[in-house]
C-alpha cells in the first residue's frame, strides 16, 4: 500500500492525534520513565552522558539485560527463578577452572560454561515442569546448591585471570575498522544499518495493520517516533564513538535481544509461553504441552543465567565465590519494571531490556554522585515496590474500566 493510498484509507483505523498521544503516554510510561532518569542523571551528575561514561554503562550491566531476557520468560509463564545469580558464579568458576586452572583456550571454557547452565537449567526444568514443584521452591533450593558447588570449586578463593580472548568478551572493542578522525566510522556506520532496519520493520508492521483494517498511529506521530529514535540511537553512537568504539558485549546483546524478541513475538513457542501465563487451565484445553514449554523455559534461564556467568566474568577477569549476590532480584527488577505482571501472562522483552536500563542507570548515577552502598539497595528496592504497586493498580483499573 503506497502513502496516498494510507492517507485516503478510511478514518477508523486511525484515531486522532490528541487521542494517540494519551493512550501512547499510558501505555508507554516505561519509556517516559526511562527519560525521565535520564535527564535527572544528566543535571546532577554532567559526566553521566560523557563518551567514557556510556560505554562504561554497557560494558558493566550487560548481564543484567541478559539474565532479564531469560527472567522475562520465566515471570509470564508465572514462574520465578532465584538460582540464576548462583548459576552465574557456578558457570564463572567452570569457566576459571578449565581456562586458567587447567590452560585450557578460551573456546573451552565458555563451552564448559553453557553447557554446566544447560544442566541446571534441565535440573530445574525436571522439578518443576515435571514433578510440579513450584519454581519458586526449586530455584530456592539451585540457589544454595549451585553457590556451594561454586565455592567448592574455587576452594572457596578467587580464580585469576583469564586475560586473551576470554577477557575480550566483556572489555574488547572494535575501534578503528573502517577509520575516522576522533570517532570510530564503524560503530556510526553499524548504528546508522541499525535504525534504517527499525524504520523500515516499523514502516512493514504498520502497512501490515492498515491492510487488516487495525488501528494504527496518526502519520505525524509514527514518523516523529522514527525519528526521535534515530536521533537518540546515533546520538549515543555518537558518543561511543569518540572513546573506544564498539563494544564487542554490545554486539553480543543486540544479537539476544533480537533473537529473544523475535522467539516471544513471532513464534509459537512464544505464544504457549504466554498462554500458559495467562490461563494455564486454558492453555492445556487448547493442546498447549504445557510441561514441555515449561521444561524448555527452564533449559532456556540456565542457558543465559550460563552466558551472563561468562560475560561477568569475563569483565571482572576473573571467577570469584561471591559472584553473583543479588543478581537475581536485578533481573527480577527489570522485568516488573518493565512491566511484566506478578500473576504472569503481561511481559514484553523490550520492556525488560528497558527495566534492566533503568536499574544500570541508576546504578550507574547514584555511584557518580558518591551515593553510599547503603542507600543504593533502598533505591533500588523502592523502585520495585512501587513498579508491582502500579502493575496491580494498572490491573485493577483495566478491570474497573471493562
Amino acid at each position: 500500500m503506497s502513502l496516498t493510498q494510507e492517507l485516503d484509507h478510511k478514518v477508523s483505523v486511525t484515531p486522532s492525534l490528541g487521542r494517540y498521544l494519551l493512550d501512547s503516554a499510558q501505555k508507554n510510561g516505561i519509556l517516559l520513565a526511562f527519560a525521565v532518569v535520564v535527564i535527572v542523571f544528566s543535571v546532577l551528575q554532567p559526566m553521566f552522558l560523557s563518551p567514557s561514561n556510556l560505554t562504561n554503562l554497557v560494558l558493566q550491566y550487560a548481564y543484567v539485560l541478559i539474565l532479564a531476557l531469560g527472567m522475562l520468560m520465566v515471570i509470564v509463564l508465572a514462574q520465578i527463578d532465584l538460582s540464576v545469580g548462583s548459576v552465574i558464579a557456578l558457570t564463572g568458576a567452570v569457566a576459571a577452572v578449565v581456562c586458567v586452572r587447567g590452560g585450557a583456550p578460551w573456546w573451552a571454557g565458555v563451552l564448559a560454561a553453557i553447557g554446566v547452565g544447560l544442566l541446571v537449567g534441565l535440573w530445574q526444568g525436571f522439578w518443576v515442569a515435571i514433578v510440579g514443584i513450584p519454581g519458586f521452591i526449586v530455584s530456592l533450593g539451585g540457589m544454595l546448591i549451585f553457590r556451594g558447588l561454586a565455592q567448592l570449586l574455587l576452594d572457596y578463593k578467587s580464580l585469576s585471570p583469564f586475560g586473551g580472548v576470554y577477557y575480550d568478551i566483556s572489555n574488547g572493542f572494535l575501534n578503528g575498522v573502517l577509520g575516522g578522525s576522533g570517532f570510530d566510522l564503524f560503530t556510526i556506520i553499524i548504528f546508522a544499518i541499525a535504525v534504517v532496519g527499525f524504520a523500515v520493520s516499523q514502516w512493514r508492521s504498520r502497512m501490515a495493520q492498515v491492510k487488516y483494517g487495525q488501528k494504527v498511529a496518526p502519520l505525524p506521530a509514527f514518523i516523529a517516533r522514527i525519528v526521535v529514535v534515530a536521533v537518540l540511537a546515533m546520538a549515543f553512537a555518537w558518543q561511543i564513538s569518540q572513546n573506544r568504539g564498539m563494544p564487542i558485549i554490545l554486539i553480543i546483546l543486540a544479537v539476544f535481544i533480537l533473537i529473544y524478541g523475535m522467539v516471544m513475538g513471532r513464534t509459537g513457542f512464544g505464544r504457549h509461553i504466554y498462554a500458559i501465563g495467562g490461563n494455564i487451565l486454558a492453555a492445556q484445553l487448547s493442546g498447549v504441552k504445557v510441561k514441555w514449554v515449561t521444561f524448555w523455559t527452564f533449559v532456556n534461564m540456565g542457558f543465559l543465567a550460563a552466558v551472563a556467568g561468562i560475560v561477568y566474568s569475563a569483565r571482572m577477569n576473573g571467577a570469584q565465590p561471591a559472584a553473583g549476590n543479588g543478581f537475581e532480584l536485578d533481573a527480577i527488577a527489570a522485568c516488573f519494571i518493565g512491566g511484566a505482571s506478578t500473576t504472569g501472562g503481561i511481559g514484553r522483552i523490550g520492556g525488560a531490556v528497558i527495566g534492566g536500563l533503568i536499574m544500570a542507570v541508576i546504578s550507574n548515577g547514584m555511584q557518580l554522585m558518591g551515593v553510599s552502598q547503603g542507600v543504593q539497595p533502598v533505591v533500588k528496592g523502592l523502585i520495585l515496590t512501587i513498579a508491582v504497586a502500579f502493575d496491580l493498580w494498572n490491573r485493577r483499573r483495566s478491570v474497573t474500566v471493562a
